[in-house]
């Protein structure tokens, strides 16, 4: 069954004579007659009888008419629909980004989108860089916001340079310098987060590269929880700078630059399934405008 035998028969049923409803078709009458022959054969009935007065809708097409009806505006809507996706006017989009991503950097980038994309919804689901590449692979989500990692299924756009930077209480004695050096923390209580995170490794790694030992050592689970601590002084962290940016503003939490060692920095991309071709609709829309926001 074709959408153009349903709109003739509609026609037809709408204007009571085939010539009258060949004009408006835009189709020749012989067209317009083959079409609604096929779709009787396929239903195994008729659908209209011929009068003086016309075409009349038989028994079975009285009873067929209000399912056709139904079936046209239902795919004139799924052709609405795919247009708006297509313009990045409607649809669906759901992204996955790790968990320092959609805490800090996400939600101006959707704030943004749903400005100029009031109408697409908008599902977020987090996790780790891994846990992220995972979705993407498993098409739970269209893109993934995380940080690097390779793989032959994925194809990746770099978003930003995410870095780990040392912050102090306003009141610590490293906030009125410039800088220190990594040796300086050596007599720090360090704390540290989420130990199963790359930011855990990149911090261990920098310490293991500067042959520090820190005094002592906190661990909480989460980057708000550790700079609560930071700013109570119970200790100094490093974190990403995304995740410090506002309290650093706000004079919660004070900068202090390490001399003499090499930034810890990582790439922070988005991703989506190689086999999905190049982004198109929603998705083109959100990996332009993230992009271009950062």
């Amino acid at each position: 069954m074709h959408l153009e035998q349903l709109e003739s028969f509609l026609e037809i049923a709408r204007r009571g004579a085939l010539n009258r409803a060949a004009q408006a078709s835009y189709v020749n009458q012989p067209t317009l007659t083959a079409r609604l022959q096929s779709l009787e054969r396929e239903l195994g009935e008729k659908l209209f009888t011929r009068s003086p007065r016309g075409m009349r809708l038989t028994e079975y097409g009285r009873a067929f008419l209000p399912y056709a009806a139904r079936a046209v505006r239902s795919l004139q809507a799924g052709r609405e629909a795919i247009g708006g996706v297509r313009s990045a006017n409607a649809g669906r989009l759901v992204i996955g980004a790790a968990t320092a991503v959609s805490s800090y950097v996400l939600p101006d980038i959707l704030k943004r989108f749903a400005r100029k994309h009031p109408r697409v919804e908008i599902a977020v689901r987090t996790g780790h860089s891994e846990d992220v590449l995972k979705m993407v692979l498993n098409d739970e989500v269209q893109l993934g916001l995380m940080r690097t990692i390779a793989h032959e299924d994925v194809q990746t756009w770099p978003l930003y340079q995410e870095e780990l930077v040392l912050v102090v209480a306003p009141q610590h004695r490293f906030a009125k310098r410039r800088s220190v050096k990594p040796a300086a923390l050596a007599g720090e209580r360090l704390i540290l987060f989420d130990r199963t995170s790359s930011y855990y490794e990149l911090t261990q790694a920098l310490f293991l590269s500067a042959g520090v030992q820190p005094r002592a050592i906190m661990e909480l689970d989460n980057i708000e929880a550790a700079k609560r601590m930071v700013e109570r002084r119970l200790g100094v962290a490093l974190v990403p700078r995304s995740a410090a940016a506002r309290d650093i503003a706000a004079r919660r939490l004070a900068h202090v630059r390490l001399a003499g060692a090499q930034p810890v920095t990582q790439r922070i991309v988005i991703a989506q399934r190689r086999d999905q071709g190049a982004p198109a609709g929603v998705t083109a829309a959100f990996l332009e405008l993230a992009r271009s926001a950062r």
